[in-house]
């Protein structure tokens, strides 16, 4: 009988490097496209997902955002952005600017798994209590920070494309 050695992670956490920026852009085009057509105005949608290009993402590297990058079998999945929470008037130090995954990686657990170390990361950081921004229209990414324990704490606005979008505003006060 054959034993297949358990040395190799399936799944990874890290900060993104300079190397990964192509996949970055990769990410955020699909899971961008998957999450907003039909909600957003489609000439508009494809100038916001052209603008991520991979020189984007090396710029944000290089300005010290904060990017978590999840990768499945060595390939990447997903991406968080975060850091101190730039929302007025909300009770919380830290923010997750973004999280997405690809859609085929969708449903499985990553997104979970994802978030939980971002939260650990601003926590280590001492930056107490949690916000998420999301489209009020995006049903599925409003359902997955509520079945995280976000509590809808706010309604914000912005306008894209000569149209007013809605912004549901969650938060996590309580201690990981």
């Amino acid at each position: 009988m054959y034993h297949f050695p358990m040395t190799a992670n399936l799944i990874d956490l890290r900060p993104a490097e300079s190397r990964d920026c192509e996949a970055l852009a990769d990410i955020h085009n699909d899971a961008w496209l998957g999450a907003y057509r039909g909600l957003l105005n489609g000439v508009e949608l494809q100038r916001l997902v052209s603008r991520r290009s991979a020189n984007w993402w090396r710029g944000a590297l290089a300005r010290g955002v904060d990017i978590k990058l999840l990768e499945v079998t060595e390939e990447p999945a997903g991406y968080a952005t975060f850091g101190t929470c730039r929302l007025k008037g909300i009770p919380c130090e830290g923010e997750i600017y973004e999280l997405y995954l690809k859609p085929e990686y969708q449903g499985l657990g990553f997104g979970r798994r994802l978030f939980a170390a971002v939260r650990r990361d601003l926590a280590d950081r001492g930056l107490t209590g949690l916000a998420v921004q999301v489209l009020s229209d995006n049903q599925p990414g409003r359902a997955f920070y509520r079945a995280l324990g976000g509590q809808l704490a706010a309604k914000s606005s912005y306008k894209s494309a000569g149209k007013r979008l809605g912004l549901s505003i969650y938060t996590w006060t309580e201690p990981q």
